[in-house]
């Protein structure tokens, strides 16, 4: 990023990159302000996937009644030459002086972007030539300064180009006819010239380069399933594991589970820690403070005498059954994500080596986490403030490093507000310059402010709000924010159903129902969701008498068993609106999110879009999807609903539907329609527009 000198003469840079200072003579009359995007002054970067485009807007103006041009420049950071695109003004009257242009981001990494602007002398000059012709005068003065530009651009040029530009320069200066010099003057091939070898010396450079991440597509659409892997049995279908094989928690028997997960459309396939458990003030059953005899401990307390965050629990298997476990799930489709968990149990190597990691209390012993009034026995914070912090941050480095050469991809960030912000800001591009296709999930149930800070700092997806968004007033304002603020630009949302933390009251209480509800909105909503299941598929929802929305006998203290052939499994739920999402491109991105009126507050309506790239892309091209859900759990809603059709491309009265969860068909009238959804067997249509009659 260039850096703003400082000196109260400095005004921007030329064309050439360097500080324009205010001094007698300066020509660069060119002003360019309010670039967007550009967050916080240009210290993070946007962000993007392959393929994508970045829309660059500006008020770009000079003095006077010169014309002016504008150029998108822009590279990859391996490419050593910058490209120039034209940027365009807006026609509107209301934007006057405001101009954008686009480019597409190709490649994993990062583009730096940047605004050139200046006078465009020639095209004043062909401009007020024009306006002289019409008005009938003498143009022979005219025709012999066109030829000065003819005559400089021929100073830069070589062979071909310098030969044509001198013959312009000849025919100008000596008086042609007028209307032969029109024909030249208006002719593309001058013009082309001319402004090819053009004088940039008194261009206005913006004064900062801007940075874009861009990310492999994944970032941007994805479909997550947690599981435990030590609950993970081997299923056979006589009833019986193979003999050779333990019955539970291996990652042999989670290789098992693939074609299950594959089967219901999830294309990640998150665990949380596989590393061994401390064993000193383990955690007992439903949380309780001492562990009683076979109590296996939060995953979350990693460390013991077996090994620390690059080793794996011994009941798992090796790190050899990791891979294979990895490559396994890679022929179904899934990548396996990890979870990153910066602590340490009391027992973590770690702590005897380095104990000058950790905080201490006044009689010297570790500081364990705390929350108060609750405390965390079995989990020791790292101290990011100690003496010996630059040891510590390229410890963790080395972590994340490790697990990247394991074929790992994908990190889940637990808590990742609560180590420093500087932390991530040197750590997630450190990981991503050497290996631009990992992504990072930031598991933040925090304050907004603090969420972006991590989205800036360059996760790549965050945790929501969601859970706890049910009414459609706040789905509504919710969604509207994550998808229309300029927060977009770099918080990717990531909604989740349920976690083992969060078993919300709407799912306690609805039963079944409810869990469709959530479903189909975190499915529709966001192109990015997850659920952890099996809890999630099986609607179970037994809460903890210590903490209504934790789990009863909850996994993360123990090993629970499940039948997943019961009758009221939502697999086949799952399975055909994750095909959905897979066959309609409009799901597989949140920027065209568009809420419609419904007259029934327990009924919302909403649809997306594939975007319009460009003036060759008509509506009838595009893929359109509308939703309509019912968030009654108990009761059958009916209403009618407004549709904005100019946003779903609508262009005839009469359009056709289907119904891509029971194929059905229908024809609708104009705006105004009406939907009836019943709970527990048509909770939501999720409607194919088709743009005909």
């Amino acid at each position: 990023m260039n850096t703003i000198p400082t000196s109260k003469n400095f005004c921007g840079y030329t064309g050439k990159g360097e500080p324009i200072r205010l001094t007698p003579g300066t020509h660069r009359r060119v002003v360019i302000e309010h670039v967007t995007p550009e967050i916080d002054g240009g210290r993070y970067p946007v962000k993007r996937v392959v393929g994508e485009t970045l829309t660059v807007e500006a008020d770009v103006f000079g003095d006077g009644h010169d014309i002016v041009w504008c150029g998108l420049r822009y590279r990859h950071e391996t490419d050593s030459v910058w490209s120039v695109t034209p940027m365009h003004a807006f026609t509107a009257e209301v934007a006057e002086d405001r101009w954008q242009g686009t480019f597409s981001v190709e490649k994993t990494g990062s583009y730096s972007y940047t605004i050139v602007a200046g006078v465009d002398h020639f095209a004043t000059w062909r401009r007020d030539l024009s306006l002289n012709a019409a008005a009938g005068k003498d143009l022979s003065l005219d025709f012999a300064e066109g030829a000065k530009f003819a005559e400089f651009a021929q100073s830069q040029a070589q062979d071909e180009d310098a030969e044509q530009l001198a013959e312009f320069a000849g025919r100008l200066r000596s008086s042609p006819a007028r209307e032969d010099g029109l024909a030249l003057v208006t002719g593309s091939e001058l013009a082309h010239l001319v402004t090819k070898y053009r004088d940039s010396t008194e261009d206005t450079l913006y004064s900062r380069s801007l940075q874009v991440t861009v990310d492999r597509p994944r970032a941007r659409f994805s479909t997550w399933y947690e599981m435990f892997p030590r609950s993970l049995r081997v299923s056979h279908e006589n009833g019986h594991h193979p003999e050779n094989l333990p019955a539970h928690g291996t990652f042999a028997s989670c290789e098992t589970a693939l074609p299950y997960i594959a089967g219901m459309g999830f294309d990640v396939l998150y665990l949380p820690p596989i590393h061994p458990i401390g064993k000193i003030a383990r955690k007992g059953s439903n949380n309780a403070i001492t562990a009683q005899e076979g109590d296996l401990g939060s995953p979350w307390a990693i460390g013991s005498t077996e090994g620390g965050h690059t080793a794996v629990h011994p009941a798992l298997g090796t790190i050899d059954d990791f891979r294979s476990f990895r490559k396994r799930a890679e022929d179904f489709g899934i990548e396996i994500a990890l979870d990153l968990a910066f602590q340490c149990a009391p027992d973590h190597p770690w702590v005897q080596e380095h104990p000058n990691w950790f905080r201490h209390r006044a009689d010297g012993s570790v500081k364990c986490a705390e929350n108060p009034p609750k405390s965390y026995e079995d989990i020791y914070p790292f101290d990011f403030e100690c003496e010996d912090s630059a040891a510590l941050w390229r410890a963790l480095r080395e972590v994340v490093d490790f697990w990247v050469d394991q074929g790992v991809r994908i990190f889940r960030v637990d808590n990742p507000h609560t180590k420093p912000f500087p932390f991530w800001d040197w750590l997630i591009p450190e990981v991503k310059r050497s290996c631009p296709d990992v992504l990072f999930l930031a598991e933040a149930f925090t304050r907004p402010k603090l969420m972006h800070r991590l989205a800036k700092a360059g996760f790549t997806q965050s945790y929501t709000y969601f859970t706890w968004r049910n009414t459609k007033w706040e789905l509504t304002e919710y969604f509207t924010e994550l998808t229309k603020d300029e927060s977009r630009e770099i918080f990717r949302p990531n909604v989740w159903t349920n976690t083992p933390d969060i078993l919300h009251e709407f799912l306690r209480q609805g039963g079944k129902s409810a869990f469709m509800v959530r479903f189909i909105l975190a499915a529709t909503l966001a192109a990015n969701y997850g659920i952890y299941g099996p809890v999630f598929e099986l609607a179970v929802t037994e809460a903890a008498a210590w903490r209504e929305e934790e789990y009863q006998d909850s996994e993360k203290y123990q090993i629970r068993t499940w039948d997943l052939d019961q009758e009221h499994n939502m697999r086949d739920l799952i399975s055909q609106v994750n095909f959905i999402r897979r066959e309609n491109p409009a799901l597989q991105q949140d920027w065209t999110l568009q809420f419609h009126h419904i007259d029934n507050d327990q009924l919302i309506c909403y649809s997306k879009t594939t975007p319009v790239e460009g003036p060759g892309d008509q509506p009838s091209n595009q893929n359109v999807v509308l939703t309509v859900v019912n968030l009654d759990p108990q009761h059958t809603q009916s209403g009618w609903v407004h549709l904005d059709l100019e946003a779903l491309a609508v262009t005839h009265q009469n359009f056709t539907l289907t119904d891509l969860l029971d194929g059905t068909r229908y024809t609708w009238h104009g705006p105004w329609n009406y939907v009836e959804l019943h709970p527990g067997t048509h909770p939501a249509h999720i409607f194919r527009i088709h743009n005909f009659p």
